[in-house]
């Protein structure tokens, strides 16, 4: 089947813009399979040509069904306990590291350690500046602590698909 190059760059733009059937697509591989593809086509045709070749280089069946025996292990008390045990040391973490920020920042300013102060300006300017350093503490100690959630949270959606396919079975 040879097809002019108007259809095919018809075509091409279709594809492009992903409004092409299968048919469509197919026909567009079985074009650039061929050796006579016109010059302004060459580079789409080595496009063409890579996406045949990762076909050819797919993922073989065992590999695809030693990794979800892998992931079908069960997962005893132990490992709950571990990833609840990380849960609690991630957050102690974070805690000891903002007193530590806080107290090397107070070191650092070298600011006289007194209840009171006689300037009411200067108590404000002073508590401004305590509450603006546990602020970037805690700003960093919440990004960290997203970060263990989602993990927490993808790893829950794993459970409860493989406890779902458990199931069905």
């Amino acid at each position: 089947m040879r097809m002019d190059s108007k259809k095919i760059e018809e075509l091409l733009q279709k594809y492009w813009d992903c409004e092409t059937s299968l048919e469509e697509e197919q026909r567009l591989h079985e074009y650039f399979r061929n050796q006579n593809v016109p010059e302004q086509l060459k580079e789409t045709a080595t496009l063409f040509h890579y996406f045949e070749q990762q076909k050819r280089g797919a993922v073989s069946e065992q590999f695809d069904r030693t990794m979800l025996g892998q992931l079908k292990k069960p997962q005893g008390k132990v490992t709950n306990l571990v990833q609840t045990s990380l849960k609690i040391a991630a957050g102690v973490a974070v805690l000891i590291a903002a007193v530590f920020f806080v107290r090397q920042e107070i070191r650092k300013n070298d600011v006289a350690m007194e209840d009171t102060f006689d300037d009411p300006q200067k108590a404000l300017e002073e508590t401004k500046k305590a509450l603006l350093m546990i602020s970037k503490g805690f700003g960093q100690a919440e990004q960290q602590a997203k970060k263990i959630n989602m993990i927490n949270e993808a790893q829950e959606k794993i459970q409860t698909k493989e406890k779902d396919k458990k199931q069905e079975l």
